[in-house]
């Protein structure tokens, strides 16, 4: 009777199985979060120069290893979904003053402005001009911890809110920003010129606007005056050669796509009237059948065929594209120019990265960093777990601004001593 109520024993290959779903969840959890990739020093790519060295003595970031939150920061997409959606972590609230712009055509363009909390560590006055990422402004977590951060070293900041990207602020013309419309950062710029006639410029840009402050500044030799660098960071140098990459599922890069037009889709419908009203003078080429091709859209390509191209009056996407990438005016650029990416930035295709790259290796006033993990506009460090409220990249802009300052303080200083003993001869 006892030899019937006794369980059967479960054959040995049954726990062979729970080892092997164990070990094969454990190289799931282990491939995703990409833990055995090694932490490193961002790879640098420049042309020697005493520029170059000094920025090499003077930025430890640039030689140091940059170290992740261990358990998930390794993994490009994390850092990348935790931008998206947490942007910061225990973000401050800096306080600063809003601008508004009245355009040529009618448009509404506003911008904010932060003072600097201390004294900057070479005495002057210097101001930075910041343009955020696709469809941002200057609420976002991230551009609040790194506007934050830049006060505390002493600037003045600057930050473009994007055409149409800030809820409460109506358009006042048929238009809204798009990927290389430098109008409204200029019209900024100025501002800060005019306003604060001693002053000079350190011009940042995140993504989008990493394109835009490039354009703008090799638009014009003019835009270049009272500038003392340029930083951008993750963008993607080419949206011709981006789009293809972009309707790849490589990185899954094709519902990322899905995402950020769905967030531009509601953007733009929220502008409806505005845009296609019937009261409104639309572009020619805008069409009331191109708002219905905006609800059926599910890429961004779509999106600036249908919509965004005509607020320009370009012909063709891909006339578009070509004019409103910055990659045929980096060439033009002339002040000390940081060009930032991550290698595991899910949004930016790694043919894309030989645009900076043969740039750098032609360019003595141009670095391009390149760490092996970061995202986009992620870059969060920390231990184990728990990012710190400061990123890498909030440290790594301000320390190259900081040091670009005191290389032309140096220079100055250099030109000073000349010039004292060619009179004394």
């Amino acid at each position: 009777m006892n030899a019937m109520l006794e369980t059967p024993e479960l054959p040995a290959v049954f726990d062979g199985v729970k080892l092997a779903a164990v070990a094969a969840v454990l190289y799931v959890i282990v491939r995703c979060l990409n833990l055995k990739s090694p932490t490193a020093s961002p790879d640098l790519y420049f042309l020697d120069s005493g520029l170059s060295r000094f920025l090499l003595k003077s930025c430890p970031l640039l030689t140091k290893e940059y170290i992740p939150p261990l358990i998930w920061g390794k993994s490009g997409h994390i850092q990348t979904a935790l931008y998206g959606k947490m942007g910061r972590v225990r973000s401050p609230h800096p306080y600063g003053h809003r601008k508004f712009i009245t355009m040529s055509d009618g448009a509404t363009s506003t911008f904010d402005l932060f003072e600097p909390l201390a004294e900057h560590c070479v005495g002057d006055d210097v101001t930075m001009v910041i343009c955020p990422g696709i469809a941002n402004h200057s609420e976002k977590q991230y551009i609040r911890t790194f506007v934050d951060y830049a006060q505390k070293n002493g600037y003045r900041c600057a930050v473009l809110n994007h055409l149409g990207a800030l809820p409460n602020i109506e358009l006042t013309s048929p238009r809204m920003f798009t990927y290389g419309c430098t109008w409204e950062f200029g019209a900024m710029v100025n501002y800060i010129k005019k306003t604060y006639p001693l002053t000079q410029l350190v011009v940042v840009g995140f993504s989008l606007g990493g394109n835009i402050v490039c354009k703008y500044l090799g638009e014009t030799q003019a835009n270049q005056e009272k500038v003392l660098c340029c930083v951008s960071v993750c963008q993607g140098y080419s949206a011709l050669r981006a789009q293809e990459t972009f309707m790849q599922w490589d990185q899954c890069r094709r519902f990322y796509n899905f995402l950020m037009a769905d967030n531009m889709k509601k953007i733009i419908l929220s502008h409806r009237q505005a845009l296609f009203g019937d009261h409104v003078k639309k572009p020619q080429s805008l069409e009331d059948t191109d708002l219905s091709r905006l609800y059926t859209a599910t890429s961004l390509m779509q999106i600036d065929d249908n919509v965004m191209r005509k607020f320009h009056g370009y012909n063709s996407l891909k006339e578009y594209y070509e004019e409103e990438s910055c990659m045929r005016y980096l060439h033009r650029i002339y002040v000390p120019l940081m060009l930032v990416n991550a290698a595991d930035d899910p949004l930016v295709h790694e043919s894309l990265l030989t645009i900076p790259k043969s740039l750098s290796e032609k360019r003595e006033n141009v670095m391009f960093v390149l760490p092996l993990h970061g995202g986009h506009l992620g870059f969060f460090e920390g231990s184990v777990l728990f990012p710190e409220p400061l990123t890498w990249m909030d440290k790594l802009v301000v320390e190259y601004a900081n040091a670009i300052c005191q290389w032309e303080r140096n220079k100055l200083q250099c030109s000073d001593t000349e010039q004292v003993d060619a009179d004394l001869e």
